[in-house]
C-alpha cells in the first residue's frame, strides 16, 4: 500500500521565477502547452538563490521554530492525556515493561523515543532526573522542528519562497507549537505522513531506492504511532488519484515530466518512460525486488513496535484490533458538528486556511503543476475526512494545517512570481509579512499567556495552572512532615489525571478514586466530596485549599493539623 505513493506524484514543478534563457527549446511543432511546459521546466533547473542565501533565509525559521517550541517547555502543565502517556512511559523506564492494548491511547512510538531521551537525560544528570516534564516534551518539539524542516526540502517543489513561507506558517502556527509543546502522539504522526511523501517525490525524481525504503519506513511509523495511519494514508491516495485525473482531464498541460535537476541524461529517461513506465526504476524486476524489500520493512518496523519489541507477541494482534476499537469513538463527549474544525481554523488559524484555499485554487487554475494539486486534494481532502467523523479534537488539526501551510506557501510564490516585477514581489511579502504577524502574536498569546483558557480551541478540557501550585503545596507538605516522597497521600476523587504524573515518585500515593478510610497525612479528593471527607476525617485534618484541575472538575487538599499549624 505503501508503495503505491511513488507512482507520478509530481509531474510538474513550480517555476522559481529565475530569469535564465530557455536553453533547450527545440524548433518544430510543438503544441502551446507542451512548449510552456518546457519553459517552465528550464526556469526551474536555473537556481532562484545561491545555496549561501538558501542557508542563511532557512537557518533562521528553523531556529525560530526550534526556540518558540523550546522555551519555558514546563510552562503549562500537562494535559490528562499527557499524564496518561507519561504513566505508560514511567513504567517502561523503570520496569523495561510496556505492552500494547488497542483500547489505551494509541500506538507505542511515542513511547519509546521518549525513553530514548529519558535514558540519556538520566545517564547525563543521574537515573532520578531521567524523568521530567522538559525532557518527554523534547520528544514532540523533536518533530515538530524536523516537520518546518521536511517543508523547507520541497524547494523545488513549490518553489523557493514557496517553501520558505510555508516552512515559517508552520514555525508560527499557534497550534503547531502548542500541539509540539504537548506530550501526545500528533507531532511525530504528521512528520511521518509528510515523510511519506517527501520521499516518494525524490525515489521518483531520482529512482534510488534508498527513498523507496524511506517511504516505507515512514509510513510503518505513521501506523506504528496511530490507527488513524489508515484516514491519512487513504486520502493521501486519493488526493493523488485526484491530481492524476485533473491534470488528464485538463489536456495534459503539465504532461511533460520533469527530472532531476542537471541531469544530463534527462531525454533519454524520458524516452525510456513512454517506453515503459517502470524503465527509471530499473524495469520491472528491479522494481518489485525493492519494493518487497519496502513492503518487508514495513512489516519488520510494525511487528518490532507493537510487540514491544518481541517480548509481548499479543500487540501485534491488538494493533489489528485498534481499528475496531477507534471506530467506536464519536459517541462520547468529543463528538462535535461537522463544521467544527472549520470553526477553530477560522478562529486559530485564519492565516493558513485562506492562503491554502487560494493556494488549491490557483492550483487548480494553473494547471501546470501535479505536485500542487496533490497537495491541495490532500489539505482539503485530510479535512473532510476528519469533519465527517463526529469524534472532533483539536490536536488534530495539524494534520491539515501543515498541508494547508504547503499549498499556502505555493500560493505566495504564485504571486511573488506573477510578472517578476517589484510589485508582485512586495505584494507576496506583505501578504506573508501580515500572515506571519497574526500567526505569531496569536502563537504567543496561546502558548504563553492564555494556555489554559478554554475559549481557545486548542485547550482543550486542559489541566489550570493552579494544579501546578497543589503539586507545590503537597511537596512543601511533605518536605515539612520529613518524609518527603515516602510520605502517604490518599486520593479519592475519581478524577485526577495527570497527578500521578506529578506524583511518580510517591510510593505511598494511593489513587483509589472513591472515598475510602485513611490515616494518610494527606487526603486529596474533590469538591463534591467535602461533606464526606469532613465526616470521615472528623477533625484530625485541615482543608488547606482548593484547586481547579480542569473546567468543571475543583480538587480540594486536607492535611493533618500538625502538619498545617507547623
Amino acid at each position: 500500500m505503501h508503495s503505491s505513493c511513488v507512482i507520478n506524484l509530481s509531474e510538474k514543478r513550480v517555476s522559481t521565477g529565475s530569469t535564465k534563457s530557455l536553453d533547450r527549446k527545440k524548433a518544430g511543432s510543438q503544441e502551446t502547452t507542451q512548449a510552456q511546459a518546457e519553459t517552465s521546466l528550464a526556469e526551474l533547473d536555473a537556481p532562484e538563490i545561491s545555496p549561501l542565501a538558501w542557508r542563511i533565509a532557512s537557518l533562521p525559521i528553523l531556529a525560530g521554530a526550534a526556540f518558540i517550541r523550546l522555551y519555558e517547555l514546563g510552562l503549562v502543565p500537562m494535559h490528562h492525556d499527557e499524564g496518561v502517556n507519561g504513566f505508560f512511559l514511567t513504567t517502561l523506564y523503570r520496569k523495561g515493561v510496556y505492552h500494547y492494548d488497542p483500547a489505551n491511547y494509541h500506538g507505542p512510538t511515542l513511547y519509546y523515543f521518549a525513553l530514548a531521551i529519558t535514558k540519556l537525560n538520566g545517564f547525563l544528570f543521574g537515573e532520578a532526573a531521567g524523568l521530567n516534564t522538559i525532557a518527554v516534551r523534547l520528544v514532540p518539539v523533536i518533530f515538530g522542528v524536523a516537520t518546518v524542516w521536511l517543508v523547507l526540502t520541497l524547494r523545488r517543489n513549490i518553489g523557493t519562497i514557496g517553501a520558505l513561507a510555508a516552512a515559517a506558517l508552520i514555525a508560527l502556527s499557534p497550534g503547531h507549537i502548542y500541539i509540539s509543546r504537548y506530550f501526545i502522539h500528533e507531532a511525530h504522526f504528521v512528520f511521518f505522513t509528510l515523510g511519506i511523501i517527501v520521499a516518494a517525490l525524490r525515489y521518483y525524481e531520482t529512482a534510488d531506492p534508498v527513498y523507496l525504503l524511506l517511504s516505507s519506513l515512514s509510513a510503518a511509523l505513521l501506523f506504528a504511532t496511530k490507527e488513524t495511519a489508515i484516514i491519512s494514508v487513504g486520502v493521501l491516495l486519493l488526493a493523488l488519484a485526484v491530481a492524476q485525473v485533473y491534470m488528464r482531464l485538463t489536456n495534459g498541460r503539465a504532461s511533460v515530466t520533469w527530472e532531476k535537476k542537471a541531469s544530463k541524461k534527462k531525454s533519454k529517461k524520458r524516452s525510456m518512460q513512454k517506453e515503459e513506465p517502470l524503465a527509471r526504476f530499473g524495469g520491472l524486476t528491479n522494481f518489485l525486488f525493492w519494493s518487497s524489500i519496502a513492503l518487508a520493512l514495513f512489516v519488520f518496523v510494525n511487528i518490532l513496535f507493537y510487540s514491544s519489541f518481541f517480548t509481548y507477541w499479543q500487540g501485534v494482534g491488538g494493533a489489528i484490533e485498534s481499528l475496531q476499537v477507534w471506530a467506536k469513538t464519536g459517541t462520547n463527549e468529543h463528538a462535535h458538528p461537522w463544521n467544527t474544525y472549520l470553526k477553530w481554523l477560522l478562529q486559530e488559524e485564519a492565516p493558513v486556511l485562506l492562503l491554502g484555499a487560494a493556494g488549491a485554487v490557483t492550483a487548480l487554475i494553473r494547471q501546470r503543476n501535479r505536485f500542487t494539486v496533490f497537495v491541495g486534494a490532500w489539505a482539503f481532502g485530510i479535512l473532510a475526512a476528519y469533519s465527517l467523523i463526529p469524534y472532533k479534537t483539536p490536536w488534530l488539526m495539524i494534520n491539515f494545517t501543515v498541508p494547508l501551510a504547503i499549498i499556502g506557501g505555493y500560493a505566495i510564490n504564485e504571486i511573488y512570481n506573477f510578472d517578476k516585477s517589484l510589485k508582485s514581489h512586495f505584494v507576496a511579502i506583505a501578504i506573508v509579512a501580515a500572515a506571519l504577524i497574526i500567526s505569531g502574536t496569536q502563537s504567543v498569546i496561546l502558548n504563553f499567556y492564555n494556555y489554559d483558557d478554554d475559549r481557545y480551541p486548542y485547550v482543550y478540557a486542559h489541566t489550570q495552572r493552579r494544579f501546578l501550585d497543589m503539586v507545590q503545596e503537597i511537596e512543601r507538605l511533605s518536605g515539612r512532615a520529613g518524609t518527603g516522597t515516602q510520605t502517604g497521600i490518599t486520593i479519592t476523587s475519581p478524577d485526577y489525571w495527570p497527578l500521578p504524573w506529578y506524583l511518580r515518585n510517591y510510593e505511598r500515593a494511593g489513587f483509589f478514586g472513591h472515598m475510602t478510610t485513611t490515616d494518610e497525612p494527606l487526603v486529596l479528593g474533590s469538591i463534591e466530596q467535602i461533606p464526606e471527607l469532613d465526616s470521615m476525617l472528623d477533625g484530625r485534618y485541615q482543608l488547606v485549599d482548593s484547586y481547579p484541575l480542569r473546567p468543571g472538575v475543583t480538587l480540594v487538599l486536607y492535611a493533618k493539623k500538625e502538619l498545617v499549624g507547623q
